[in-house]
């Protein structure tokens, strides 16, 4: 392995360059290349990533730069075609949400993972928020007990961005049903250990608005999505880019048998969370902000100056971080093709469920693909 590890990034004027502060903060990680279609903005994005190399051609990058691993950081129907290529030449692959945009794609990526010698990771940035990360600590050490049911809302209006970022019309408001479901999903996987989603049923909630061009946006302005587990939990996910009112991102509960936590949801409102073994009833919340010191991870307060800095709640910084490891064989990759797999599946199952007026569908396993 070489001393440093050359990176090439995709899509490095638009969500790609904001891995400049995650990757600078890495010793042994150098951004070799940048690529983009947006040719003006082209070398303005290679000097401020520091890349020696610039191309408009993702195919060109990846056949003749002196590459270890790609950052794609593009547009979700991007990301299966730009990873199996890179994968294909055994580079090591950390790739934006979702992982794909059909279940086809995602069989393809699979295979594609198993044949190849490159590590590929999904860049779920939620997973790695601090709060999100306490609450998987308290899981970890048995503070829940059995955790057997949870939600996540992403509720982000976005028609204004639709119109200047034109694919998330057709990749996200442009197909019915839980079309960017892992920012949601990513964290309560994480919150329930050995389960995965076994099946979905989707719904939403009717159509209230229209486009620039006065065209009924195809998916439906709230789309929920129902998730049996394994051991039969259940799970909420609640996706809407359409409603106006107020972003409101990062929602979650969580329900065990021995504790309960639910996120702040208005601006100023705290997460607050209930444990049997710190409390003698049902009646008292504590905030989450007070275990910090307690239950946040040494990797978290170890990165936390550099993380905060990285953007995405320091999610940026520590899935870099991760990524690295893995590809140097210091830690399992924590999201890699299967977690991802898990992650993105049920909102593909859940555009099929609410096609069949919310039928009840099973979500693959790609372990056994």
């Amino acid at each position: 392995m070489k001393s440093t590890l050359n990176l090439g990034i995709v899509g490095a004027c638009g969500r790609g360059s904001s891995f400049k502060a995650a990757c600078d903060a890495m010793p042994n990680v150098s951004v070799h290349a940048v690529c983009d279609t947006n040719e003006a903005g082209l070398a303005e994005a290679r000097e401020r990533l520091g890349a020696r190399e610039q191309y408009t051609s993702y195919e060109a990058m990846i056949e003749k730069s002196d590459l270890d691993a790609v950052i794609i950081g593009t547009p979700m129907h991007f990301h299966v075609p730009q990873a199996l290529a890179a994968l294909q030449r055994n580079l090591h692959v950390l790739s934006e949400v979702t992982a794909g945009i059909s279940i086809e794609e995602c069989r393809a990526l699979v295979a594609a993972c198993k044949a190849s010698k490159g590590v590929y990771m999904m860049a779920e940035n939620y997973t790695y928020m601090q709060q999100n990360v306490i609450v998987r600590e308290l899981v970890r050490r048995g503070l829940f007990g059995t955790p057997y049911y949870a939600e996540g809302e992403y509720i982000h209006e976005l028609k204004g961005l639709n119109e200047a970022t034109v694919w998330r019309r057709k990749w996200q408001t442009g197909i019915n049903g839980v079309t960017y479901g892992t920012h949601s999903l990513g964290p309560i996987l994480q919150w329930m250990p050995g389960e995965r989603v076994v099946s979905v049923c989707g719904a939403g909630s009717g159509h209230h608005y229209r486009d620039a061009r006065g065209a009924q946006y195809e998916n439906e302005d709230s789309c929920i999505m129902l998730c049996k587990m394994t051991s039969g939990g259940l799970v909420k996910i609640r996706v809407d880019m359409l409603s106006d009112r107020p972003h409101a991102c990062t929602n979650y509960q969580l329900q065990g048998t021995d504790g309960a936590y639910e996120s702040g949801r208005a601006h100023g409102e705290k997460d607050r969370v209930w444990l049997r073994a710190r409390s003698s009833n049902c009646d008292n919340w504590t905030d989450l902000a007070d275990l910090k010191e307690e239950f946040l991870p040494d990797f978290w307060k170890e990165g936390m100056e550099r993380a905060e800095a990285a953007g995405h709640g320091g999610g940026d910084y520590f899935e870099i971080l991760d990524f690295v490891d893995a590809i140097l064989g210091r830690r399992p990759c924590p999201i890699g093709i299967h977690e991802a797999m898990d992650m993105t599946l049920p909102g593909l199952v859940s555009q099929q469920s609410i096609l069949r007026s919310g039928a009840w569908l099973d979500v693959p396993d790609s372990r056994t693909w």
